[in-house]
């Protein structure tokens, strides 16, 4: 019987790592059957999850496009995924878009390198085991679907993550969920230091590189 390589780990065709592009070799499954079997995890009902090895100039551009995302994100989310079905996590994904964020999972090898030098490299120590990630530019919207999802889904469990340079625990992601939208945020800050609106919506719309110092001017205004 023939073989073919697939990626590890679930239904997202990525390893036990998190972040596939590792693989190995296995049988190649039946014409017309579920490599899965009966009432598992499909390992890939979509086609894309079928992995082909990954050369070293793929895995460079891997982690630039990695890094970019870290780079640019007002907040970053970790969580475990295990256990999660293919038709979870395009829920999960279709939360995170209608919100204007992403979610990608990728080698946590990989993703730690991308992380070298970028604000959010704390969560760096969060990346072991079956890891996802979830984004946006916007500094609330990625944790807002991320707490939101993680309360219908048991199995999506929070682990950290980051806004800018601030690391986040599950509680403080939990914090930033809470946080007012973005517009309201724009109000609010506004109406407290009589900035332009159109500076403010510059400086969210932008990473989350001044939001922590923003917020801090918020609470100082509310504390005088």
């Amino acid at each position: 019987m023939g073989t073919r390589r697939i990626s590890t780990g679930g239904p997202f065709g990525h390893s036990s790592g998190g972040f596939g592009l590792g693989s190995f070799r296995t049988r190649r499954p039946a014409s017309g059957s579920d490599p899965a079997g009966p009432g598992r995890l499909e390992p890939g009902g979509n086609p894309q999850t079928w992995s082909i090895p990954v050369d070293r100039a793929q895995k460079e551009a891997l982690v630039e496009e990695l890094g970019q995302i870290f780079e640019s994100s007002g907040v970053v989310v970790v969580a475990h995924y295990a256990g999660l079905t293919v038709a979870e996590m395009q829920d999960l994904r279709a939360r995170m878009r209608a919100a204007g964020g992403s979610v990608r999972v990728a080698k946590n090898k990989l993703a730690k390198i991308a992380l070298e030098g970028k604000p959010c490299a704390s969560i760096g120590d969060l990346l072991t085991g079956m890891t996802v990630l979830s984004y946006s530019e916007d500094p609330v919207a990625a944790a807002k679907v991320a707490i939101g999802y993680a309360k219908d889904n048991k199995k999506f469990e929070i682990l950290g993550g980051s806004m800018g340079g601030t690391a986040l625990n599950p509680d403080g992601v939990k914090a930033v969920s809470e946080l007012p939208s973005r517009e309201e945020l724009i109000a609010s800050i506004v109406a407290c230091i009589g900035a332009p609106a159109s500076n403010i919506a510059g400086a969210i719309g932008a990473p989350a590189s001044n939001i922590a110092g923003i917020l801090s001017t918020l609470e100082e205004r509310e504390a005088a």
